[in-house]
Formats: structure tokens, C-alpha cells, sequence
């Protein structure tokens, strides 16, 4: 009981939401618009990467790993850095870290939260990984 009344770490910067679950992405979404981050959502990889290529204040990607679509979330994070290198990223999955430890360009630049997580994890691990 204590742990909820805790204040949750919070920010203002700019959150990319990419999930292809509309539910689940519309979710995360209120989820960190709660925190007090400015959010943008997209339903697929090709979608963000228009976001990211029309926008210079993404300050992290919070992308899934799997999904449909041909681009994979990690994919995704290889072109976001091509493009705004200072861009944050925080993985969400099902499946373990070592999906994300198999491409070691993003292995130290990226935070996992491994699915299902609660609110405070996912407050958690937005700031760790934009602090990083």
C-alpha cells in the first residue's frame, strides 16, 4: 500500500508509443501521458519512422520488440538512431533480454521492460532510459 501512494518519477520530454495492439497501445499511451510526458503514438515501424522523420523532439522511443509489419522494434531503433542519434531507447517484450543483448550496437544504449509490468516499472524504466 505504501509503495502506490509513493510519487511516481514523472517527466515532460517526448515519448514515441510504438505497439501494433491498438488496446494495448492505447493503454501505454494514457499510461505515460499520466506521467506527464508530451505522447506519440504509431501502430507499426513504418508509421514511427514517418513520425521520427518529421520531428525533432522525440526524446525516446518506446517501441515493442515483435511486430508484424517486416520491421521488428529493433529494426526500428537501428533507423530512429541513423536519424536523431541522441533519441532514447526503452524495448517492451514477452521474451527475454538476450533479443536485445544479440545486437550489441543497441545493447548498452537501450532499457527492457519485459511484459506484463505494472505502472511504476514502466515509470521506472522511461526515466533510466532517458537518463541514460
Amino acid at each position: 500500500m505504501m509503495a502506490e501512494q509513493e510519487k511516481m518519477p514523472g517527466g515532460t520530454e517526448h515519448v514515441l508509443v510504438v505497439e501494433d495492439d491498438e488496446l494495448v497501445r492505447v493503454h501505454i499511451s494514457s499510461q505515460v501521458r499520466g506521467l506527464g510526458y508530451r505522447v506519440t503514438s504509431a501502430s507499426n515501424a513504418h508509421s514511427a519512422l514517418e513520425i521520427i522523420k518529421g520531428s525533432d523532439d522525440i526524446d525516446l522511443l518506446l517501441t515493442d520488440i515483435v511486430m508484424p509489419g517486416g520491421m521488428n522494434g529493433s529494426e526500428l531503433a537501428m533507423e530512429v538512431i541513423g536519424i536523431h542519434p541522441d533519441t532514447k531507447i526503452l524495448f517492451t517484450s514477452g521474451y527475454p533480454k538476450n533479443i536485445i543483448d544479440q545486437n550489441s550496437e543497441l545493447g548498452s544504449r537501450v532499457e527492457l521492460l519485459s511484459k506484463p509490468y505494472r505502472r511504476r516499472e514502466l515509470a521506472m524504466k522511461i526515466r533510466r532510459a532517458l537518463e541514460k
